[in-house]
């Protein structure tokens, strides 16, 4: 546990000015390191970047922390992508332009309902862990990153990082409760009405933090905000004696269809959907729970009706017994045309370059193809307008982080995969007064937005609680914010999240 948490560096501080629309107001972005410490040693820096509007009541507003996923993503994609006052000019419907990346000025950013502290994890961004016998952080951000050590000739195996022991469940949690926490001391605003939102792995990590900061480090929550999230790992897991799994992504399959034109059942999404959902809940498990129990005309008839609804052939579904893997449907759907989808956002499609071969060998449009607009706009960003000086390499997408991740808890034997529902569920049940909101894309087959349904019927929420989570989704894909009439949508209803949450004006109370 820290026992402070002190800048090791002077911060950069920028003033700026924000207008969109009616609204123009100053506000400081302040972008450094803070210390995390262990046994009163610095053992790691967490950087981050907070833009807090300048006012009389600044001490009272609602503050959020923000962060992406991975594990081993920084917290980039939500800063430049959506909520920070500059974002990356996308396409209307989340294309992606050319080269070189152009940053606008964001009117959907959440700056005017809050302060906004984005946190890059160790291993992530610019943080770093601190070498365990070095006691001057500065020396370390200019002498240790990896990338700027040619190798060495007559060196031995190569050690773990030394951010590893941070890679961990539990240890990262930590991280973040300690960092929210000398954040929330250093600048007064342990009174502030508290919001934490996260993306992917971030939303996770959301999960787990409404308990955890409210138990173990004191931080009362006003609300929480899963975008995208992978709350339940199971329910990412495809095999043969998986149910939930499948039936998670069958409506987004038949949202992707019908955005191709392929769906056989219409192109309505608010039409289809609904249908969707019923047939992968009274259809589909069924057929899947049976297998070979089930009757073959019954069966036959399960295949066609499917087979319509996502736009593959009946043949073809029957030859899978209606388990469809995302990497399949994206190669299939429309390989007539030699295209494959994205599969965090499947409306992107990309030209399959080895079409002859068993398996697709290229690239993800939608993860490889947007990592040259976020790094260069927030290199840009923070190196230009927000003044940070430093020779390290900011890591968008840390693949090391993600390959090394250790999901096991420590000491503690658990089957079956991590998950935080139960966390979540009890956080509900600890703050009556906490509001949650979970946000997906329709075409994104990574995190499908079933999957969260499907958790939030389980959850079997007291009917006093039930009006406090909200679940609304979009047209787009894991990052659907970069569709534009998806994010002005979801600009308007966190808005007015923040409004009734910050302000107690429709808080449930157990009585």
């Amino acid at each position: 546990m820290a026992t402070e948490s002190k800048p090791t560096s002077p911060l950069s501080s920028t003033e700026h000015r924000f207008t969109a629309g009616e609204e123009s107001f100053t506000y400081q972005a302040l972008a450094g390191w803070q210390t995390l410490f262990q046994r009163e040693k610095p053992v790691a820096e967490i950087f981050h970047v907070a833009y807090l509007k300048q006012d009389s009541a600044s001490q009272h507003r609602p503050l959020t922390f923000v962060f992406n996923g991975g594990p081993g993503a920084a917290s980039a994609y939500l800063h430049m992508g959506a909520l920070g006052p500059k974002r990356i000019g996308f396409g209307p419907n989340g294309s992606l332009p050319p080269s070189p990346v152009r940053l606008v000025d964001n009117a959907e950013s959440w700056l005017p309902f809050s302060d906004l502290v984005f946190v890059d994890p160790v291993g992530t961004g610019f943080s770093r862990a601190l070498p365990k016998d070095s006691q001057d952080p500065k020396d370390s951000r200019e002498k240790s990153d990896p990338a700027s050590k040619p190798p060495q000739p007559d060196a031995k195996a190569e050690e773990p990082p030394k951010e590893s022991p941070f890679w961990d469940v539990e240890r990262d949690l930590q991280s973040l409760g300690e960092f929210i926490q000398g954040f929330l001391s250093r600048y007064k605003r342990w009174l502030s009405p508290i919001f934490i939102a996260g993306e992917s792995y971030g939303g996770f990590r959301v999960a787990r933090l409404a308990k955890e900061l409210q138990s173990k480090f004191g931080v009362g929550l006003s609300g929480a905000i899963l975008i995208s999230p992978a709350i339940e790992f199971g329910l990412l897991e495809t095999n043969d004696y998986n149910l939930s799994t499948w039936a998670a992504l069958f409506p987004s399959y038949v949202a992707t269809a019908a955005h191709h034109g392929r769906c056989g059942w219409g192109e309505d999404l608010q039409i289809l959907l609904p249908k969707a959902e019923h047939f992968a809940r009274q259809r589909l498990l069924p057929l899947l729970a049976m297998g070979e129990a089930m009757p073959e005309a019954e069966r036959q008839a399960v295949y066609q009706e499917m087979a319509a609804g996502i736009g593959l052939s009946p043949e073809y579904v029957a030859h899978k017994g209606g388990r469809i893997d995302i990497a399949s449907f994206a190669r299939e759907l429309l390989r007539s045309q030699r295209l494959v989808l994205g599969l965090y956002d499947a409306s992107v499609t990309t030209v399959d370059p080895f079409p002859d071969r068993p398996t697709f060998e290229g690239s993800d449009p939608t993860l490889d193809g947007i990592d040259r607009l976020f790094t260069a706009a927030i290199n840009s960003h923070l190196r230009e307008t927000l003044q940070v000086e430093t020779e390290l390499t900011y890591h968008l997408l840390n693949l090391e982080v993600f390959k090394s991740w250790r999901f096991t808890p420590k000491g503690e034997f658990k089957q079956g995969f991590i998950g935080a529902m139960d966390e979540l569920r009890s956080s509900m049940a600890l703050n009556p007064h906490m509001r949650v909101s979970i946000h997906h894309g329709f075409y994104d087959l990574v995190t499908p937005y079933f999957a969260s349904n499907h958790l939030v019927d389980l959850m079997k929420l007291d009917p006093r609680l039930k009006a406090n989570l909200t679940l609304r989704h979009y047209r787009g894909g894991h990052m659907f914010y970069t569709w534009n009439p998806s994010r002005l949508e979801w600009f308007t209803e966190m808005r007015a999240f923040y409004s009734k949450t910050a302000s107690g004006s429709e808080l449930q109370t157990l009585r």
